[in-house]
C-alpha cells in the first residue's frame, strides 16, 4: 500500500467496560491515547478515519469520524457495520477479554461474605476481522504483553490472520497504559521485527503508519 491519501482506515481504541451491575464495571488502564495518536496522524497523511473509542477523557479532531461505544459487545458490533468498506484496519483497543454472564439489574450491596462472578468471553474482535479480511484489507493487531512477549506476538499474528503485529511489553518502563509514550516492536507475516526505541505516542504512530504504508 504505497500511500493512505484517500484511504479508508478503521482504528479502535481505549478500553472497554464490562457492566457488572449499574454502577460497577471490569475495565482495564487503557486511556486510548495510543489509537488516538494513530486516528490523528493517519489523517494528517490524507486517510478516510473512522475512530471506534471506548470510554476515554482524549479528544479527537472533528475530521475524525469517531463513534464512542463501551463494551466489548458495542464495539464489536461497531466494528462489524464498518468492516467490509475499509482498507486498512488498525486494532489498537485494549478489549476486555471476559465480561460478566449475568449484570444485576440493581446495585449489589456489599456484605460479609466473599462474592463470586461467572465470567463469559467477549466477542474476539480481531479473530473475526482475520477471518473476513480480504486480498486488498490490511489487518493491523496489538499485542500487550508480560511473559513470553515474541513468541505470544507471533502465534497472535497466525492465529489471527493478521499482516502486522504491534508488540507492547509491561516490563518496559514508560510503555503500555497511561503514559505519554511508548515502546513497541511491530512483527510482520514474513518474520520481520523492528524495534524501536521509547518515543511520544505521537511518534510511534508515525512510525506504526510509515510500515504500513511501506508493507
Amino acid at each position: 500500500m504505497p500511500e493512505l491519501k484517500g484511504k479508508n482506515m478503521l482504528i479502535t481504541a481505549g478500553p472497554t467496560y464490562e457492566a457488572i451491575d449499574p454502577v460497577r464495571f471490569i475495565g482495564n488502564h487503557s486511556s486510548g491515547k495510543m489509537g488516538i495518536a494513530l486516528a490523528e496522524e493517519a489523517i494528517k497523511l490524507g486517510a478516510k478515519v473512522t475512530l471506534i473509542c471506548g470510554p476515554s477523557s482524549v479528544p479527537s479532531t472533528e475530521s475524525i469520524k469517531r463513534v464512542d461505544v463501551i463494551s466489548a459487545q458495542n464495539m464489536f458490533d461497531a466494528v462489524m457495520l464498518e468492516q467490509a468498506k475499509m482498507d486498512v484496519m488498525i486494532l489498537s483497543a485494549a478489549v476486555a477479554d471476559y465480561r460478566p454472564k449475568n449484570v444485576a439489574e440493581s446495585k449489589i450491596k456489599k456484605k460479609d461474605s466473599g462474592l463470586s462472578i461467572e465470567l463469559e468471553p467477549t466477542p474476539d474482535i480481531l479473530d473475526s476481522l482475520g477471518k473476513l479480511k480480504t486480498k486488498n484489507q490490511l489487518l493491523v493487531g496489538f499485542a500487550l504483553e508480560t511473559d513470553n512477549e515474541l513468541e505470544n506476538a507471533h502465534s497472535k499474528l497466525k492465529k489471527k490472520n493478521c499482516d502486522l503485529i504491534v508488540l507492547n511489553s509491561l516490563q518496559d518502563a514508560g510503555a503500555g497504559f497511561g503514559h505519554e509514550t511508548n515502546k513497541v516492536s511491530i512483527l510482520d507475516r514474513h518474520n520481520n521485527i523492528t524495534t524501536f526505541e521509547l518515543k511520544s505516542k505521537a511518534e510511534v504512530a508515525k512510525d506504526i503508519l510509515r510500515l504500513i504504508t511501506d508493507y
